[in-house]
């Protein structure tokens, strides 16, 4: 008998002892956290759920919270308050209500991040202030095609992966004009590369000339927009190159680090 009453004090103390070590030493916390949109009200991108897989695979990765949701009911100020950044993640149309853009123009106020994925430049063509954040509209766009892509800035987070010049296969976005004047540009496509002409109706494009960007980011309303044209096909989101690119602008967004001067 004394010898089972020593065994259970001794696994009465070792459990006391490793309930006192989860006592102090919390879980690590992520560094940050996401909010992933793919609300559409327009087109539907065939890419959303490898998208949607990619930035759960970085997540795991860089070791932050990512939390998917279509439902714009996500977009009030208790449960945006709960993330770093918002991903809108190929969007189109007018996705949120006129209390939800509110809220969500609260968020970036408070010094929060936004990043735009490829559509997000179809997204709220009625909403100036979102058209500002996200810097410029998409007009039309051509066959995906191969063209040579230029690193404009080195210095972004996620561009030292990149080739100064390198050929990506896309659907490229033509743009209107810029909707901020803060704009900090990434990476532009040569339209000597490729063929930009785009016919949609009446609506038609030769293209956007010598300087046709890709990628922009800029500090926006008290806080931080990034956004990346890349991102329509599938297959992208398994491109390692384009994975550290994304990551770049939802790491900057999300804290602000990152930039070498």
């Amino acid at each position: 008998m004394k010898r089972q009453d020593n065994k259970q004090r001794i696994l009465l103390i070792c459990a006391s002892f490793i309930m006192a070590l989860t006592i102090a030493t919390p879980l690590s916390a992520k560094q940050f956290s996401a909010l992933v949109f793919t609300k559409t009200a327009g087109w539907q991108h065939d890419s959303i759920p490898a998208a949607v897989s990619a930035v759960n695979y970085l997540s795991q990765l860089h070791d932050f919270s990512a939390v998917h949701t279509s439902d714009a009911n996500a977009f009030t100020s208790e449960n945006l308050g709960q993330f770093d950044v918002v991903v809108f993640l190929l969007t189109t149309g007018d996705v949120l209500n006129e209390h939800q853009q509110s809220d969500f123009q609260k968020f970036i106020r408070s010094g929060k991040g936004y990043v735009g994925v490829h559509s997000a430049a179809d997204t709220e063509y009625d909403w100036p202030w979102y058209q500002g954040l996200v810097g410029r509209n998409f007009v039309t766009h051509p066959a995906v095609q191969s063209a040579k892509v230029n690193v404009l800035d080195s210095g972004f987070p996620g561009s030292e992966y990149l080739p100064s010049r390198f050929l990506w296969t896309e659907e490229y976005y033509n743009y209107g004009p810029e909707h901020s004047d803060s704009l900090n540009y990434l990476l532009s496509v040569d339209e000597s590369t490729y063929q930009p002409q785009a016919e949609w109706d009446e609506v038609k494009s030769s293209g956007m000339g010598d300087f046709h960007p890709l990628a922009w980011y800029q500090e926006y309303d008290g806080g931080r927009a990034f956004y990346t044209g890349f991102g329509h096909l599938s297959t992208s989101y398994t491109n390692a190159m384009f994975l550290s690119h994304l990551y770049g602008g939802i790491y900057w967004a999300a804290t602000g680090k990152g930039i070498e001067q």
